[in-house]
C-alpha cells in the first residue's frame, strides 16, 4: 500500500517534534487545513501549502521532492477518471469559522435517495462559492458519477441560459456535440434522461433567479445540487436553506492568521480585532486584507486597520489584485430597480444600524408601507439583512459604507441635504415629543410607546443630535436636550447624558441664554454626580451652574444648582455641607414658588439625615413626601407622580429597615415595586428589589431575601456604585447565612474592586466593612439582620 500525503506529514512532523499547531504557527497554514491533510480528509493540498510546510519542517532534496509528488499523486487520485467527470474550481485551504455550516450541508447529502437541493445565499462576498465548492470536495466520493460546477453569472447583463448549462453540462458527462439536441425541449430531455440514472453533485453558482435554475434540477438517485445565490431564491423548491452570514469575530482573526501568518496576528492581536471589525467580518473584505498584508510584509496590522478606518477610503484599501469589494458591491446594485436603488442609498441616511420602514420611509421620500416592500426586495438580493428585532432591517456596514458613495454619485448634493436634514429633524421632533410624556406636565397615554421608542431608537435620535450640534442647528439640540431631562432620570447611561446635556450647553451658550445655560450646565452636574461618579468634575460644573443662575437671576435655577451641590457633598460624606446645601435648596424652591420642587428638595434632605443616623427623623420626612404624592396622583394619570411616589417609598423603607421595622420596611419595598414595574422605571425597580430583600432578610425569610436580591443585582446599572455595592454587600451577607461562603466571596471581592476605583467617598467608605467581612471566619460574618 503507498504512503498517502498525510502520512508523510504526520511522519516528518512527529520527527521534527512539533506539534500541528505549532507546525500552523510557522507555516501560517491553519490547524484544521493540517488536520485534515493528516488524517486525509484533504489528499492533495496545493503546492504552495506543501512548501510552507516543507520550509518549517526544513524540508529539502529528495524528502522536498517526495512530499511534492505525492501531493501532486494526491490531487490525480482526487479527481475521477473520465467516467467520473470532474470541473470543480480549486478548493480553499484554509476556510475558516464554517464549521455549523458545513455540518448542515453534509447532513443534507446524507438526506436519503432522490436529490436534495440545497439552497445557499448571502450578500455579496460572504464566500458562498467558497462554502459550496469546499462541501463537493469533501463529499466527492458520495457522488462516483461525478461533480460538476456551473458559473451561472447571474450578476452579468445576460446571465447564462438554462439550455446553455444543459449544453455544457451534457458535453462534461461526455455526450458528442451532434448528439445534443438544438431545439430547448429536446435538449432538455436529453438533460433529464443522461442524469437520471447517474449520483452526481451539481454546483449552480450564482444564479440570477428561480427561473434560471428549475430547469436544471433533473438529477438522478442519491444526488446533490448546490446552489448558491445572491438572492433568496425563496420561490425553488429547496430541501435544505442556508442563509451565509459573517463571520465571528474569533473566526475572521483566524482567517487572517492564516493568510499573513498566525504570529503575525497574534503579535499585533487587538489591531488584528479592528481590522476585522473594519472589514465587517466579511469573508472576502478578511481575504482581502489578509492578501494586502501578506503581500507587504514590512506593513504591521495597526497600519492597515489605520487605513480602513477612514471610511472614505475604506472600500478602495479593500483591493487586493483583481479582488474588489466595492466591484462585488456594484454587482448587486446594478441590478436593483431604481425605487429598490433610492431605497438602498437612502437607508444609509440613517445615524443608526437597524431602521424601521417608518424611518426610511422619511429618508427615501416614499410611504412606510411602501419603504417595507422595498426593504423586503433589498432582503431578497441579499443587500439588506432581517434584523434580529422584528419589524426592523439591517444593512451590513461595509454595505452602508457603499451605499454613501452611491448617495454621492447618484445624486445632487442639494437633494441629498435636503433628504438628510428631513430625516435628522423628524428623528428629532420624535424624540423631543416622547420625552416630554416623562415631565411632571406629561401625559401617561402614551408613555409605553414613548419609552419604547426612545429606547429602540437611541443611536437615531442621538446620531441626529450630534448632526444637528456639528451644523449648529442650536435651538433644535436645545430643545431636545431640555425634553430629555426628565426621561434620562430612570433610563439611558450616564455617558449619553453628558453627551446630550453638553451638546445642550453649547447651544444655550451659542444663543446667548445664561439662564438656559444654567439650567443644562445643571443637567451636567447631576450626570457626573450621580451616573458617572466623577465628583470633583461635578463640583468644577456646579460652580458654572451657580455662576450662570445667578447672573440671569432665575431663583429655580440657583435652586437646582444647591440641590446638586448637596448631592455631591453627601456623596463625598462631608455631612454638615450637604445639610446645609439641603436646606438652603428647600428655601430656594420655596422662594421661587415651586411647591414640587420643594418636595424634592426635602426628600434630598430627609437622606441626609438618614446618613446622620436620624432614622426617625428622616422617616418622618420621607412620610410627607409620599403623602403629597400619593395626594397629587388622585384622579391623575400622570406616571411621573408615580415614579416619584416610589424613589419616596424606598427612601421611607430604608429608615424602616434601619429602624427594624421590618414589616412596614416590607409594605412599603412592594408598593414601590409595583409602581417602579408599572411605570417601566428600571433604577427604581433595582433599588425596590434591594429593599424587599433587607426586609425580608429582617423578617427571617431567607430563601425570599437571596431571590429579591439576586434579580436587584442583576437589574441594577452598573453606573450607581454606592447601590451596587451596598447590595453586593447584603446579597453576601445573606449568602453567608445558608452556607454559600465561596459565592459570598465572590460578590464581597466585586464590592470592594468598585469601592476601590470609586471617585466618591461614601462609595470608598464601604470598603473597610467589606475588608473585615472577607477576613473574618465564616461564623462571624453574619449578623442575622440587613
Amino acid at each position: 500500500m503507498s504512503t498517502t500525503f498525510g502520512d508523510l506529514l504526520r511522519s516528518h512532523r512527529v520527527r521534527s517534534a512539533l506539534t500541528q499547531e505549532e507546525l500552523a504557527a510557522g507555516s501560517g497554514v491553519s490547524v484544521r487545513a493540517i488536520s485534515d491533510m493528516e488524517r486525509g480528509r484533504a489528499k492533495g493540498p496545493q503546492r504552495r501549502t506543501v512548501e510552507a510546510l516543507a520550509h518549517v519542517l526544513r524540508l529539502d532534496g529528495a524528502e522536498l521532492r517526495a512530499l511534492l509528488d505525492t501531493a501532486k499523486a494526491g490531487r490525480m487520485r482526487h479527481q475521477p477518471a473520465t467516467a467520473a467527470p470532474w470541473a470543480l474550481p480549486p478548493d480553499v485551504p484554509d476556510l475558516t469559522g464554517r464549521e455549523q455550516e458545513l455540518r448542515l450541508l453534509e447532513a443534507s447529502a446524507k438526506a436519503g435517495r432522490g436529490t436534495e437541493v440545497v439552497v445557499v445565499h448571502g450578500p455579496p462576498g460572504a464566500g458562498k462559492t467558497t462554502l459550496v465548492v469546499h462541501v463537493a470536495y469533501l463529499l466527492a466520493e458520495r457522488f462516483p458519477d461525478g461533480c460538476l460546477f456551473v458559473n451561472l453569472r447571474g450578476m452579468d447583463a445576460r446571465p447564462v441560459p438554462p439550455g446553455e448549462v444543459m449544453h455544457k453540462v451534457l458535453r462534461t458527462l461526455g455526450i458528442a456535440e451532434e448528439r445534443i439536441p438544438a431545439r430547448a425541449e429536446e435538449r432538455a430531455a436529453l438533460y433529464r434522461a443522461e442524469l437520471r440514472g447517474r449520483s452526481t453533485a451539481l454546483v449552480l453558482d450564482n444564479a440570477a433567479d428561480e427561473a434560471q435554475v428549475r430547469p436544471l434540477l433533473a438529477t438522478g438517485s442519491s444526488s446533490l445540487v448546490l446552489v448558491t445565490s445572491r438572492q433568496t431564491l425563496g420561490g425553488l423548491d429547496a430541501g435544505t436553506r442556508l442563509a451565509l452570514d459573517v463571520l465571528s469575530l474569533g473566526e475572521s482573526v483566524r482567517l487572517l492568521g492564516a493568510i499573513v501568518g498566525e504570529r503575525r496576528v497574534f503579535a499585533e492581536h487587538a489591531a488584528a480585532e479592528r481590522v476585522a471589525e473594519l472589514c465587517g467580518r466579511l469573508p472576502l473584505a478578511l481575504r482581502i486584507a489578509g492578501n494586502r498584508l501578506a503581500s507587504r510584509p514590512r506593513w504591521t496590522v495597526g497600519h492597515l486597520a489605520e487605513q480602513l478606518g477612514d471610511e472614505g477610503r475604506r472600500l478602495s484599501a479593500l483591493t487586493s489584485g483583481d479582488l474588489r469589494v466595492r466591484a462585488a458591491f456594484l454587482m448587486s446594485y446594478q441590478h436593483l430597480n431604481p425605487r429598490a436603488a433610492l431605497v438602498f442609498r437612502r437607508m444609509s441616511l440613517a445615524p443608526g444600524a437597524d431602521v424601521t420602514p417608518e424611518l426610511v420611509g422619511v429618508a427615501a421620500g416614499v410611504t412606510a408601507d411602501v419603504a417595507e416592500e422595498t426593504l423586503e426586495e433589498l432582503v431578497d438580493a441579499s443587500l439588506v439583512e432581517v434584523s434580529a428585532a422584528v419589524g426592523r432591517y439591517v444593512c451590513h456596514d461595509l454595505l452602508r459604507v457603499f451605499a454613501r458613495e452611491r448617495l454621492v454619485e447618484d445624486e445632487s448634493s442639494s437633494v441629498v441635504d435636503e433628504a438628510r436634514w428631513r430625516t435628522v429633524d423628524w428623528l428629532l421632533r420624535e424624540a423631543r415629543a416622547a420625552a416630554r410624556v416623562f415631565g411632571p406636565d406629561g401625559s401617561s397615554d402614551n408613555r409605553d410607546r414613548a419609552a419604547g421608542w426612545l429606547h429602540r431608537e437611541t443611536s437615531h435620535w442621538i446620531g441626529a443630535l450630534r448632526i444637528a450640534h456639528a451644523a449648529r442647528r442650536h435651538r433644535t439640540v436645545l430643545d431636545v436636550a431640555t425634553a430629555m431631562h426628565w426621561y434620562s432620570d430612570q433610563r439611558g447611561d450616564g455617558a449619553l447624558w453628558h453627551e446630550v446635556f453638553r451638546f445642550g450647553v453649547d447651544a444655550a451658550r451659542a444663543l446667548g441664554s445664561r439662564r438656559d445655560e444654567a439650567v443644562q450646565l445643571n443637567f451636567v452636574c447631576w450626570t457626573l454626580c450621580v451616573l458617572l461618579d466623577r465628583q470633583e468634575a461635578a463640583l468644577v460644573v456646579h460652580e458654572q451652574a451657580w455662576a450662570a443662575a445667578v447672573d440671569c437671576g432665575d431663583l429655580m435655577e440657583q435652586a437646582w444648582a444647591l440641590y446638586y451641590r448637596s448631592a455631591i457633598e453627601r456623596r463625598q460624606g462631608r455631612l454638615d455641607e450637604a445639610s446645609a446645601f439641603a436646606l438652603r435648596a428647600v428655601d430656594g424652591f420655596e422662594a421661587a414658588g415651586n411647591e414640587l420642587a420643594v418636595q424634592f428638595a426635602l426628600s434630598n434632605l430627609g437622606l441626609v439625615l438618614h446618613l446622620f443616623g436620624r432614622y426617625a427623623e428622616s422617616a418622618e420626612v420621607h412620610r410627607k413626601c409620599v403623602a403629597f404624592h400619593r395626594s397629587r396622583i388622585e384622579g391623575s394619570p400622570n406616571s411621573h407622580e408615580r415614579e416619584t411616589l416610589a424613589v419616596n417609598l424606598l427612601r421611607l423603607a430604608a429608615n424602616l429597615i434601619s429602624l427594624r421595622d421590618w414589616d412596614a420596611a416590607r409594605e412599603a419595598s412592594e408598593e414601590a415595586l409595583e409602581l417602579a414595574r408599572v411605570t417601566q422605571a428600571r433604577n427604581t425597580e433595582s433599588d425596590a428589589l434591594f429593599r424587599l430583600g433587607a426586609a425580608l432578610h429582617g423578617q427571617g425569610d431567607t430563601a425570599g431575601a437571596i431571590v429579591r436580591l439576586r434579580e436587584a443585582v442583576a437589574a441594577v446599572n452598573w453606573m450607581r456604585t454606592t447601590a451596587l455595592v451596598e447590595m453586593l454587600s447584603l446579597y453576601a451577607t445573606v449568602l453567608d447565612d445558608v452556607g454559600e461562603g465561596d459565592e459570598a466571596r465572590v460578590h464581597r471581592l466585586r464590592a470592594l474592586d468598585i469601592c476601590e476605583r470609586s471617585e466618591t467617598a461614601a462609595t470608598r467608605a464601604l470598603a473597610d466593612g467589606l475588608r473585615a467581612a472577607l477576613d473574618a471566619p465564616a461564623e462571624a460574618r453574619s449578623d442575622g439582620h440587613a
